[in-house]
Order: structure tokens, then sequence, then C-alpha cells
């Protein structure tokens, strides 16, 4: 149950840097929305990773959490924000999904 919660706080970190992107973007109420939005996103990813780390080893934890939400946001500029997506970014990019798959599958 925790791996779930540990994926569903990554994902909010996604969200809450997507925000913080569209604020910068955005001028008056517009952006003000959406530094709500990351401050939601915000303590719901951290409140998640707290709960996710009763149980999981923290360094375990840590580095699965920043991963999804490194591979998330990369995502989201590529198709949302018309960031680059050559070769080599998309070949580390992989490499960091495998490297988060091995921690999983190792850790107790």
């Amino acid at each position: 149950m925790n791996w779930i919660l540990l994926i569903i706080a990554g994902c909010f970190e996604v969200g809450f840097a997507t925000c913080l992107g569209k604020a910068n973007q955005s001028e008056g109420t517009l952006a003000t929305y959406w530094y709500i939005g990351f401050i939601v996103c915000l303590t719901i990813s951290m409140l998640l990773l707290m709960k996710a780390t009763q149980t999981l080893p923290i360094g375990t934890a840590y580095a699965v959490w920043t991963g999804i939400g490194a591979v998330g946001t990369v995502l989201v500029g590529i198709f949302f924000f018309k960031e680059p997506a050559d070769f080599w970014r998309i070949f580390f990019l992989s490499t960091l999904i495998i490297s988060l798959v091995g921690l999983k599958f190792v850790s107790h």
C-alpha cells in the first residue's frame, strides 16, 4: 500500500512542478491560481511521502519519489511546454526509469 502512496506522491510532485511552470507563464489572477495549485500539490505530495516512509526505507522512498517527479516533469515539459525530445534526453530518461524499477525490486 505504501508503494501506491509513494507513486501518488510522485504524481503530485509532477503536479507542483507543472503548476510552477504554468504560474511563471501566467499573469495576475491566473498566476495566483497556479501558485495555489502549486502549494496544494506540494502539501499533498509531502504528506504522502511522509506516510510512505513510515514503512519504506527513506533513501529508497526519496529516490523513487524524486525519480517519478523528474520523469513526469520531463514528460510534461515535452508534451505541454514544447521542450525538446532528442535521443539523449529520452535515453537518460529511460535509464532513470530502469533505475527506479530496480530500486523497487531490491527494497525490502
